[in-house]
């Protein structure tokens, strides 16, 4: 195989030169690649062009003689072919990942091995080219390569802190739970990187509010974050929103049109519900994200756009893929950085802080102060949200629309709600203990709530099968504290 000059194309028929663009702002500094390939032509180019961006090189002719190098010094990235005599890419990948974790690999690969290199990005390569492939996306898939790698390492080699809640929660997203302190360290790592984001949650859980913080925190903060729910168009029209489209292109198409790649430009485009997206328009959309130029419907012109992608998904895209209606390598190149975010039964202990934050935001549009009923807080904490925190909200701007005063209730929310709250029984330890006067329904204030914290405790033990100490972290308590409630439940004489 030939290789061609900087800007032309290495690995086939050389072209002419394309841009001249210097690539490498914002990466490691002299940043040390290792090229492994058994062409010795492809080596040779390859060290030189990458010499000439300042990267300091070295070589290898086999995966043997790889493995040896990456042993003997640590290496920022590694630049291999899949297809090599005796120890083959993959092989290499894996070995050499395992010596050095943070190790950036990018994988070389024939069109017709499109499918192996894949596999190389399921084991763990950052990205893949083909061959022949042009100098300037090499160039473009190192750099991303390196800012990726980079900032996993160093938020790694820092002390994790717990910031302000202001910072925590990027003005939007509520809650303290552990979970949600592991989406938010994971917010503050990638931000600074414009790798492509999926967001996989479940419906309600807040995909959109994770993909803005994301923004905001990123150097794209002053550019557009523009949205769009994948879901909600028919496939032409997603076409056109997305790419836009010129005069005469379709039927009422009466003036060119911008598309939402070009509005996001220098920013944020996010992609609600990329599962959705048909499979025709799967192929236009990975060329995008490989090329960073669209082409309007009925267009015959390309424009460059820069923008970062964050997908999301509440589907199960592998499962897609096995259905044959997800393409895998589009997979690959949307869920560089997966995100989950948990459900709200996975973290009720932020129930109380979510339900005083939907309180206090409908209460000031009201112009009221809103509160709870201790066994309406109950049967909040108790409900399991399968519509996650936007099932909360509506519920909670349901019950201020019915209340008549400022205390919601337990009467004001949903059935299957207030049969999680039983009637209230006295125990018997209770009616030996003198009590102030009792309420109409013959219980105390005192013996009510007793009550209502012994069933939940229970309840809540026995979701997560007898461990104590997750009970206690779902419960926001200590153990010590969590002990201590069990062993005054247990204690008392209420039957069991």
């Amino acid at each position: 195989m030939r290789a061609g000059a900087q800007g032309g194309w290495v690995g086939g028929a050389p072209q002419a030169v394309g841009s001249s663009r210097r690539y490498g702002r914002g990466m490691p500094d002299k940043a040390k690649i290792l090229v492994v390939d058994d062409e010795v032509s492809i080596v040779e180019v390859l060290k030189g062009i990458l010499r000439r961006q300042g990267y300091r090189v070295k070589t290898a002719l086999s995966g043997e003689e790889a493995m040896a190098c990456v042993r003997a010094e640590p290496f920022d990235l590694m630049i291999s072919d899949i297809r090599m005599g005796g120890m083959d890419g993959l092989c290499l990948l894996e070995q050499a990942r395992q010596e050095q974790t943070h190790l950036a690999v990018i994988m070389m690969t024939a069109y017709a091995a499109v499918e192996t290199a894949v596999e190389a990005m399921r084991r763990g390569a950052f990205d893949y080219v083909c061959k022949p492939f042009k100098v300037d996306e090499l160039l473009v898939t190192i750099e991303r390569a390196l800012s990726y790698e980079n900032a996993l390492a160093e938020n790694e080699s820092l002390k994790e802190t717990i910031a302000s809640p202001a910072e925590v929660h990027f003005g939007t997203l509520i809650g303290d739970h552990p979970l949600m302190q592991s989406v938010y360290r994971t917010i503050r790592k990638i931000a600074q990187i414009d790798s492509t984001v999926l967001v996989l949650g479940e419906s309600g859980t807040g995909k959109e509010l994770v993909a803005r913080a994301i923004h905001e925190c990123s150097r794209r903060s002053a550019r557009p974050f523009v949205a769009i729910n994948c879901a909600a168009l028919p496939d032409a029209l997603l076409e056109s929103e997305l790419f836009g489209h010129v005069k005469g292109a379709f039927t009422g198409a009466t003036r060119d049109k911008e598309g939402l790649f070009e509005a996001a430009d220098g920013g944020t485009l996010f992609l609600d519900e990329v599962g959705a997206i048909p499979i025709p328009m799967q192929q236009t959309l990975l060329r995008v994200l490989q090329e960073q130029e669209i082409r309007p419907v009925g267009g015959t012109r390309t424009i460059p756009v820069n923008v970062r992608i964050v997908g999301a998904t509440n589907e199960n895209l592998e499962a897609l893929i096995g259905q044959g209606r997800f393409r895998e390598d589009l997979y690959y190149r949307l869920s560089v950085i997966p995100l989950d975010l948990p459900p709200l039964r996975d973290r009720r202990s932020d129930v109380p802080l979510l339900a005083g934050h939907f309180l206090a935001r409908l209460g000031a549009a009201g112009g009221r102060r809103l509160a709870l009923r201790p066994e309406t807080l109950t049967a909040l904490s108790a409900y399991h949200w399968p519509g996650n925190v936007r099932e909360l909200e509506n519920v909670l701007s349901r019950a201020a629309a019915l209340c008549d005063g400022g205390t919601l209730t337990l009467d004001l929310l949903p059935a299957k709600l207030q049969s999680l709250v039983p009637a209230p029984v006295a125990t018997v330890a209770e009616a030996a203990t003198p009590e102030p006067a009792t309420t109409a329904a013959g219980v105390t204030l005192r013996a009510f709530l007793r009550e209502k914290e012994r069933a939940y405790l229970r309840q809540v033990l026995e979701q997560h099968g007898g461990n104590k100490e997750a009970a206690a972290r779902a419960l926001g308590i200590s153990l010590a504290t969590f002990y201590r409630k069990y062993e005054e439940d247990y204690s008392a004489p209420h039957g069991r």
